[in-house]
């Protein structure tokens, strides 16, 4: 896969305005930073700029201000937390995405080997409409681009894709890392793969599952999801959450599993509540006799057993999404149960695991594996759409 993208490497960097595209769409209260990862995944392509007496400066969006300046959105609040992560002093440049020439004068002011972080892209509408020329304004700033932030690499905006045509380009080290985890991951895999894919709704995913079941050799489906599909199959799931109208959809998912040679992998007990709460009452059942008054909320000890065989059987495992209503207990059961043995299995050198997804990473660090797989992405959709086997304009805008 690195060969079919520029690197950091093929770029000259010295003393070289260096133009990178992070994600600096970070949660912020109070005007803290309370999740600093993506500013974590950063830090190398900052160190490896300004070690060459570059001059690393930031371009990111922020929240969603719809084209226009408020200062709610402002990236100056996330200098302080660039700073704390890469240990480098970070100047912010109040940037006027209309006219740059205040911004130009700041970045030839500041000395060889700076960290600076512009002001939020979408104070510009030109930035979600991928206009060239905002594109050709961010251009004027930079001498090379450099885009690291693989999880705005699904959208086709001026930071992200106009402006890698408009200078020498490359992948940073994370989005690099990224690339070649998904590469192993669904690429070019080593088989057998097994796919576990959770969540609320079918809805969400049918152009995830579609693209899955042509790709692996199981798919396991858990979540509310596996509602829809057994529901589908004629069985009584109580009041469980059920799209009742994706019946003929489910249908359809896995007729095409079997043209294509792909096990469904669906729950075949359940633990069942009468009450969506924490530490509600629970009974366990298989899943041909659910109480008609009860909700699955979780997989039972069956279903476990059955996942964990499909993942000691695969060499490769790549997962979005938790099987059951993980953020209460006992519902995290089986979602951390599978986590574990996934993490185990990864650990003994018998599995290559990438996950990914907001509620993956969150029930990931939930089990207390998040840094324990091969690779755990945090890019959300742009990851579902590399998973459903969309092209992402922000990656192929890279490509030699």
């Amino acid at each position: 896969m690195s060969a079919t993208f520029k690197t950091l490497d093929e770029l000259d960097l010295t003393n070289k305005r260096v133009l990178l595209r992070a994600d600096l769409n970070v949660p912020v209260a109070d005007g803290q930073v309370t999740d600093a990862t993506r500013i974590e995944r950063l830090v190398p392509t900052i160190r490896e700029i300004v070690k060459h007496d570059g001059k690393a400066i930031l371009l990111s969006h922020f929240g969603r201000p719809k084209g226009k300046v408020d200062a709610a959105f402002s990236l100056e609040q996330v200098c302080a937390a660039v700073a704390d992560q890469t240990g480098h002093p970070v100047g912010f440049v109040a940037t006027d995405w209309t006219d740059v020439s205040a911004a130009q004068k700041a970045i030839d002011a500041a000395p060889a080997g700076s960290v600076l972080v512009l002001e939020n892209t979408r104070f510009h509408p030109g930035e979600e409409a991928n206009d060239v020329e905002l594109a050709k304004r961010m251009a004027s700033l930079g001498d090379v681009y450099v885009n690291d932030a693989f999880s705005a690499a699904h959208r086709a905006h001026a930071s992200t894709e106009a402006l890698a045509h408009l200078l020498p380009a490359a992948a940073g080290l994370a989005m690099q890392a990224e690339l070649e985890a998904l590469e192993a991951g669904l690429g070019a895999p080593k088989k057998p793969v097994v796919a576990i894919v959770g969540g609320a709704k079918v809805s969400s995913k049918i152009d995830l599952l579609e693209n899955l079941v042509t790709k692996v050799d199981g798919l396991v489906i858990g979540g509310g999801m596996a509602n829809t599909f057994l529901h589908a199959q004629g069985v009584n799931i109580g009041k469980s959450l059920c799209e009742k109208d994706l019946a003929e959809t489910a249908i359809r998912i896995m007729e095409k599993a079997v043209d294509s040679g792909c096990a469904i992998i669906l729950p075949i007990d359940a633990v069942v509540a009468w009450h969506f709460k924490a530490d509600t009452p629970t009974r366990l059942y298989g899943v041909d006799a659910i109480d008609p008054d009860g909700m699955i909320l979780d997989i039972g000890p069956s279903s476990i057993e059955r996942i964990m065989g499909a993942i000691d059987d695969a060499n490769t495992v790549v997962w979005n999404g938790p099987v059951g209503a993980f953020e209460m207990n006992p519902f995290d059961a089986g979602t951390v149960a599978l986590a574990k043995h996934v993490a185990k299995r990864t650990h003994d050198g018998k599995l290559v695991s990438v996950a990914g997804g907001g509620d993956t990473v969150s029930a990931l660090a939930h089990a207390g594996v998040k840094d324990a797989l091969t690779y755990v992405s945090t890019a959300g959709g742009a990851f579902l759409e590399w998973m459903e086997g969309k092209p992402l304009p922000g990656v192929d805008a890279l490509k030699k």
